[in-house]
């Protein structure tokens, strides 16, 4: 066995092994072993597939992955998988199901701003506890109107704060925004422009396009055509794909920064000319390979990676969200005890407003006036380099 996978193992081990402790109230012979039935509702098809089914991957994998592990005892996870179709409409039917559902103990859902936001009523009348893998504060915020909601992404402030630091390192003064039209889109936008105020940078013009938008090249044009030192880019995936090509086709020559939105696959593959040396605020998952295993949570990341990357050919950094959701229920689960036949949703809910995890996405905190648990410290600056990001520096 390799030093790493010992590494994770003892590291798996010891996260789960108090809170096993503390769920087994059965008594001795009485050993719980009902299922965990963690619900999913993915944008598996539609504009935001691509993530939707890094997000499928990344469940099926972690959900293996602890049910063969030991660390559960005798219980195991079942995951239902619904599609939401990206639609938030189609979105709040699956959340009606699942929570209606008595089976189900926790829900699951992507990365779908408005799908997030629309189910809250839903979710907090039917009390199922539910983490969104969506990025905008007011997915979990504010906390008393949302005590079922909790959210695991990068936020807006967090991205913001990290992206300026980065251009007043590099003395960048001048810069231009491209956002996304939607909740996440505008409060980048505002957060950025806070910063901005503060550090003395000029922000030139800025621009949104729709999420379902297929072509970027007008607005980039027009905001390249400023002459800013710096473009960022606040967008999805594949938008920040087709924003950086029309940058290059344009013949902008400053600097390209990403927001921990665009993040997608560790690979660039059509656009990996056009992003080299690009900028990408995000999670050092995403680079584990280019970091030293040092601590046993380091090296469970550094095993994800390998793990995921064996199993689905590539990396996509948004995936140790969707594990670390998969881990906060299960602990939570395990944690909340409760008779064997009873889904206890409002334990796991409290359990999880106060759980501390060093999961695969970086240090997780939630608390009872903050539902959404990853911390700034997660984040940290990549580069592109030869058709796939780095570790900067």
């Amino acid at each position: 066995m390799s030093p790493i996978r010992s590494a994770t193992i003892v590291a798996l081990a010891s996260a789960v092994l108090a809170t096993t402790l503390t769920g087994c109230s059965f008594g001795a012979g009485q050993e719980d072993t009902s299922p965990i039935v963690i619900a999913a509702d993915l944008e598996l098809s539609g504009a935001a597939a691509p993530v939707g089914k890094a997000y499928q991957q990344a469940l099926d994998l972690k959900v293996k992955q602890l049910n063969s592990s030991g660390a559960l005892g005798e219980r195991k996870i079942k995951l239902q998988v619904k599609d939401n179709r990206s639609d938030a409409g189609e979105s709040l039917r699956n959340i009606a199901d699942f929570s209606s559902d008595s089976k189900v103990n926790a829900i699951i859902m992507g990365g779908c701003n408005e799908c997030a936001v629309g189910a809250v009523r839903t979710v907090n009348e039917k009390k199922i506890p539910t983490i969104a893998l969506a990025a905008s504060s007011v997915v979990s915020s504010p906390v008393a109107d949302r005590r079922y909601v909790f959210k695991l992404a990068p936020n807006a402030a967090d991205s913001a704060g990290a992206l300026t630091t980065e251009l007043r390192r590099r003395t960048i003064r001048k810069v231009a925004v491209l956002h996304s039209d939607d909740d996440y889109g505008r409060e980048g936008l505002d957060a950025l422009r806070g910063e901005f105020t503060k550090a003395g940078i000029r922000l030139l013009a800025a621009d949104k396009v729709r999420r379902t938008d297929t072509d970027v090249s007008q607005p980039v044009r027009q905001l390249t055509a400023r002459k800013p030192d710096a473009l960022i880019i606040w967008t999805p995936p594949e938008q920040a794909s087709l924003a950086t090509t029309s940058a290059g086709q344009a013949g902008f020559a400053g600097s390209l920064f990403l927001d921990a939105a665009a993040a997608g696959d560790l690979f660039l593959g059509a656009e990996g000319k056009s992003a080299d040396r690009a900028t990408l605020i995000f999670t050092q998952t995403m680079v584990i390979d280019d970091v030293i295993a040092t601590t046993p949570a380091k090296a469970a990341r550094r095993q994800w990676f390998q793990d995921y990357t064996a199993r689905f050919g590539s990396y996509n950094g948004f995936s140790s969200f969707a594990a670390d959701a998969v881990q906060l229920i299960a602990d939570a689960a395990l944690r909340s005890g409760g008779p064997s036949d009873r889904v206890n949703r409002d334990g796991i809910r409290d359990v999880l407003e106060t759980s501390q995890l060093d999961g695969l996405s970086g240090p997780i905190r939630m608390t009872p006036d903050n539902h959404s648990g990853l911390m700034p410290q997660a984040l940290t600056t990549l580069v592109a380099r030869g058709g796939r990001w780095r570790l900067a520096g």
